[in-house]
C-alpha cells in the first residue's frame, strides 16, 4: 500500500512539475517538485524489494544501504579534492573554498554520527541526528537546485529574439576580459550569428559596469573583445552602470524596452550561474530566458555551491524557518 501511495503522490508531483516548468521554466518551485518526484519514485521502487526472490534479497539490501554511504564518502572526497584544486589555481577566498569546506562538512556529520553510535552518548545522538535532518533538508534542495539547473539548460529558448544579453564578469588585471567571461561572449555571438543565419536582426547588449579594482567598464572590455575578433560593431550595444546580476538585468531591461517595449531576449551567462540569473530575470520582469556558456571542470562545484548559497539567502527567512522547525521536530520526538 505504501508503494501505491507513494507512486501516486510522484505521478502528482510530476503533473504539477509540468504544469510549472510551462507556465514558466524559471521557477525555483519547478526543481522542488522535480526533486519530490523523485525521491517519491525512489521510495515507491524501495518497497517493491520484499518482492526481490530470496536469493536475491540480500544482495539487493546492501546495494541499498552501501551505495550511499560510500556515495556519499566519495563525494566528499572529491569535493575536498576539488577545493584543493580550486585554491591551488585560482588564490584563497572563501569563494574559492566553498568546495572544501562542503566536503569537510560532509566528513564531519559522517564522523560525529559514527562518534555517537560508537561511545553510546545520548546527547552525542540526539546532537547527530538534529544536523543530520537539517543537512538532509538542505542536501535536498541541492540536489533539486543542480538537477533542474541541468535540465533547465537543456531546454529549448525562444529562436526569435531582439537582444542577446550577455552578463560580464571581473576583468583580469583590471582591463582584460577572462577565459570566462571570453566563454560567455563567445556563446552569445554563437547564438546572435545562429538569429542573423535566420533572418532575425538582433543586438548584442554587453552588460557590465566598472568596479573598484577595474581600469575601464566591462561592457567596454567585452565590447572590444568582440570587435578585435571581427564582429560588427554596429550590433553591439552596452550597458555600463551595473556591479550586480541583478543591476546587470534590471539596466538592461530599461535599455532593451527603450528600444522595443515588446522586446524577446536571451541571457547569457556561464552555466553554472543560467538558473540563479533566471530566477533573477524572472523577479525583475524580462522576457527572456538564460543560457549557458561552458565552464571549466575544477571551477564548476565551488561556483555551483556558490550560486546554491546566494539562492537560499535570497529566501533565508524561509529556509531559517524550516530548518529551526526541523531542529525542533528532531528534538521533541527523540525519545528520553
Amino acid at each position: 500500500m505504501a508503494g501505491v501511495f507513494a507512486y501516486l503522490a510522484s505521478a502528482v508531483f510530476f503533473l504539477l512539475f509540468l504544469v510549472g516548468v510551462l507556465r514558466d521554466r524559471r521557477r525555483f518551485s519547478n526543481a522542488v517538485l522535480l526533486g519530490l518526484t523523485v525521491a517519491l519514485l525512489t521510495i515507491g521502487l524501495l518497497t517493491e524489494l520484499d518482492r526481490v526472490p530470496g536469493p536475491w534479497l540480500e544482495l539487493a539490501v546492501i546495494l541499498v544501504l552501501l551505495v550511499p554511504a560510500v556515495g556519499v564518502l566519495v563525494l566528499a572526497g572529491l569535493l575536498v579534492a576539488n577545493g584543493i584544486e580550486m585554491v591551488r589555481r585560482e588564490g584563497r577566498s572563501l569563494a574559492n573554498l566553498l568546495s572544501l569546506l562542503a566536503g569537510l562538512g560532509i566528513l564531519g556529520v559522517v564522523g560525529l554520527m559514527v562518534a555517537a553510535v560508537a561511545v553510546a552518548s545520548r546527547p552525542l545522538e540526539l546532537l547527530a541526528g538534529t544536523i543530520l535532518l537539517v543537512v538532509g533538508y538542505l542536501a535536498f534542495l541541492f540536489l533539486c537546485f543542480v538537477g533542474y539547473a541541468f535540465l533547465y539548460g537543456r531546454l529549448r529558448v525562444a529562436t526569435d529574439v531582439d537582444f542577446v544579453v550577455v552578463l560580464g564578469a571581473g576583468l583580469l588585471g583590471g582591463r582584460r576580459v577572462s577565459k570566462l567571461l571570453a566563454a560567455r561572449l563567445d556563446r552569445g555571438r554563437a547564438v546572435l550569428e545562429e538569429q542573423l543565419a535566420r533572418g532575425g536582426a538582433p543586438v548584442l547588449l554587453a552588460s557590465g559596469g566598472q568596479g573598484p579594482d577595474e581600469e575601464l567598464p566591462e561592457a567596454e572590455a567585452m565590447a572590444g573583445y568582440l570587435i578585435d575578433r571581427g564582429f560588427p560593431p554596429a550590433l553591439v550595444a552596452r550597458e555600463s552602470r551595473s556591479r550586480t546580476t541583478e543591476e546587470n538585468l534590471r539596466y538592461s531591461r530599461e535599455i532593451m524596452e527603450r528600444a522595443k517595449p515588446d522586446y524577446r531576449c536571451v541571457i547569457v551567462t556561464n552555466n553554472f550561474h543560467a538558473f540563479r540569473a533566471a530566477l533573477t530575470a524572472r523577479r525583475l520582469g524580462l522576457d527572456g530566458q538564460v543560457i549557458g556558456a561552458p565552464t571549466a571542470a575544477y571551477f564548476w562545484p565551488s561556483a555551483t555551491i556558490r550560486e546554491f548559497v546566494a539562492v537560499l539567502m535570497e529566501h533565508k527567512v524561509v529556509n531559517l524557518g524550516i530548518c529551526v522547525l526541523l531542529a525542533l521536530f528532531a528534538l521533541s520526538t527523540a525519545p528520553s
